[in-house]
């Protein structure tokens, strides 16, 4: 057998490891992501409720906030909007996951075994796993901003209807094609800083914290690695991940929703450190925890349908595990 018909006769994993491993992790994201989705919507419009800089723009004038708490603004969308709306955006949050999930997945296994070189069955550094944590999901969110943006401003639409204003977008395609035509390649990435520095941080707590926990119950305790680890390992990255994520996650939904000028520069804040000042400023240190509960009662399960189905899509393509 030659060298080209042995290769072709190895199994897709072997033959396309990181592609493999892209479309894996991809697909466990499109689960988690539909399964916890009315978390996100429920969490986006908590952060942006009660936004001081709006109160001062005189967009919110004479206007009373809505809802007040988690369980107060899931339910009143139900009501007002129809519980289908609470799958509002979940289309472009899909496809941002598909980019995200697979790119940052990839990048962490490769910076941490072919970069930092750990070793199989030895303790890997904290600081190297949180280097490659944090890099991984720069990384990722980079590429998948602009479809993060599409995400946030479908998700607000509802509210708009509510208060009167016309909707800016009839789908996820024409969002795409206002974006750009408004505001050019450039408006797609408005307020990517932000995210990804919110992504450093909540793959600092998720990708850091799993494979850490992980290895460290494999190595320390009677465990193996069988879905009790994974469930464990996930439970306490999704914590992590939403207290590291949270207040990066504010000031990004609040830059990417704001109104924008025919520049595409906005209206409401100049950059994310202003954005941040503002806030604190107006509404006090605990708004940028606005909306943590939803964004760990989201994170914890979305954390444990992603590794569990992860781990497992994985062992039955025959990939070792992560």
């Amino acid at each position: 057998m030659s060298p080209a018909e042995e290769e072709r006769s190895l199994p897709l994993p072997e033959r396309w490891p990181r592609a493999s491993k892209f479309a894996l992790s991809a697909c466990a994201a499109a689960v988690a992501e539909l399964v916890t989705f009315p978390l996100d919507l429920t969490k986006t419009r908590l952060q942006i409720q009660g936004e001081a800089a709006v109160r001062r723009d005189g967009g919110a004038a004479g206007q009373a906030v809505p809802y007040r708490g988690m369980l107060r603004t899931a339910a009143g969308i139900a009501q007002e909007e129809g519980v289908r709306k609470l799958w509002q955006g979940a289309t472009p949050a899909v496809y941002r996951h598909i980019v995200y999930t697979g790119v940052r997945m990839v990048t962490y296994e490769h910076l941490r075994d072919s970069v930092l070189g750990r070793t199989e069955g030895e303790s890997f550094p904290l600081w190297k796993a949180v280097v490659g944590g944090m890099s991984a999901g720069a990384i990722g969110q980079f590429f998948a901003s602009p479809t993060d943006l599409v995400k946030v401003q479908m998700q607000m639409e509802g509210r708009r209807k509510l208060e009167g204003k016309p909707l800016r977008f009839r789908g996820v395609h024409h969002a795409f094609l206002k974006i750009l035509s408004e505001g050019g390649v450039k408006a797609l990435w408005a307020g990517w800083v932000p995210n990804v520095q919110r992504a450093a941080l909540v793959n600092m707590g998720d990708l850091t914290t799993y494979d850490s926990v992980k290895h460290f119950l494999l190595l320390n305790t009677t465990l193996v690695d069988n879905s009790v680890t994974h469930s464990v390992s996930s439970a306490c990255s999704g914590l992590v991940a939403a207290v590291l994520g949270t207040p990066a996650d504010v000031v990004k939904t609040r830059i990417m929703n704001q109104p924008r000028d025919k520049q595409g520069r906005g209206l409401l804040y100049k950059s994310s450190m202003d954005c941040l000042i503002q806030t604190v400023q107006g509404e006090g240190f605990m708004s940028l925890y606005k909306g943590f509960i939803p964004t760990w009662m989201r994170m914890a399960p979305w954390s444990l349908v992603f590794w569990l189905t992860y781990e497992q899509i994985r062992r039955m393509c025959g990939v070792t595990s992560f």
